[in-house]
């Protein structure tokens, strides 16, 4: 626990260098919290899941700064975390393509 509380008073520290125990640590408790909150939507029967997508919201620069500072500590450029948007900018070229179809 003191490994997720130390990446939260580091919430936009983008340089230095980040510990195997402290990022996935913290991708733990990120995960178990994620899971608890999910569950707890189910229950008072909220479907958009509002508690979990503020919970997610609140700790965005938290996660990207312990990944960068991870990715420092393996040798790599915390710009790799990037990488991860090729999907997400190829999802968004197919539905644009499918959009332009149904147009026809």
């Amino acid at each position: 626990m003191n490994y997720y509380l130390a990446v939260l008073k580091k919430y936009a520290v983008f340089n230095g260098r980040s510990q195997r125990a402290e990022y996935w640590y913290f991708m733990l408790f990120h995960a178990i919290i994620i899971f608890a909150l999910s569950i707890i939507s189910y229950v008072i029967g909220d479907n958009r899941y509002i508690l979990r997508e503020i919970y997610i919201l609140a700790v965005f620069l938290p996660v990207i700064g312990v990944t960068i500072r991870r990715l420092h500590d393996i040798g790599r450029s915390g710009w790799e975390i990037l990488i991860n948007l090729i999907p997400f900018i190829g999802w968004l070229w197919f539905i644009a393509l499918m959009t332009n179809i149904g147009d026809r």
